[in-house]
């Protein structure tokens, strides 16, 4: 069994974030890369992050017209990253040039798919032009995400009972918002602890600043493992 936890390494510097991994296990964790670090060193934050033992997931969170999000998902594909996502809402044509795109290498990352994303709360859905409640909007956004071959979805874990009910074992369910008991909600709307998500059915953690901004963040990944009787 591998670990479920997958690490934000929410940093604009690339020596910030080898320093972080330096003081992480990749056997206990794997790293999430996103537009942040992305931004300022681009591939080289993964190749480095790679050649340190982890597994990355790319959180870029493409969402353009059909060519576009497949040309980027190819050359995401390429890089060797373990997971890369789109966002759902971008329609069936761009998710189904994701698939296509990643397909074309020898071993293709996990393709996921956003759905609501874990800041907004159900007054926000209306300000964006999307129908809620929230649980309903999530639901149909998986189902687009299935029909159109992804692997999985980026989900709270509060609407991943429900999906891992209906939605099967197989899929893949990534909770972002996870919050240690007692850890500050911070920017998050809807958050769970890493044992509550498990229980609810999801299968991979993002946890950022509970581990990133720990005095000791191997001691902070292996308290929250521990919380979930990981070994």
């Amino acid at each position: 069994m591998s670990s479920p936890v997958i690490v934000a390494v929410d940093s604009a510097s690339l020596d910030e974030a080898v320093a972080l991994a330096a003081r992480l296990s990749p056997a206990q964790c794997r790293l999430k890369v996103g537009k942040e670090l992305f931004t300022a060193a681009g591939p080289r934050a993964i190749e480095v992050l790679q050649q340190r033992g982890f597994e990355i997931f790319l959180d870029l969170k493409f969402h353009d017209i059909p060519n576009t999000v497949g040309s980027a998902c190819r050359v995401a594909a390429g890089l060797g990253v373990w997971m890369v996502d789109v966002h759902v809402s971008g329609g069936p044509a761009m998710l189904e040039a994701a698939r296509r795109a990643v397909d074309s290498v020898a071993r293709p990352p996990l393709l996921v798919g956003i759905t609501v994303l874990t800041s907004l709360g159900e007054d926000d859905l209306p300000r964006i032009g999307m129908a809620g409640p929230i649980a309903a909007a999530v639901e149909r956004l998986a189902r687009l995400a299935r029909d159109c071959g992804l692997d999985g979805v980026v989900c709270s874990a509060a609407e991943a009972q429900y999906l891992r009910a209906t939605m099967g074992a197989d899929f893949a369910l990534v909770t972002p918002g996870i919050r240690p008991a007692g850890a500050a909600v911070q920017d998050q709307v809807r958050v769970v602890t890493p044992a509550d998500a498990l229980r609810a059915g999801s299968t991979y953690l993002v946890i950022g600043r509970p581990i990133t901004q720990a005095a000791d963040p191997q001691h902070a990944l292996e308290t929250i493992l521990d919380s979930i009787a990981f070994k």
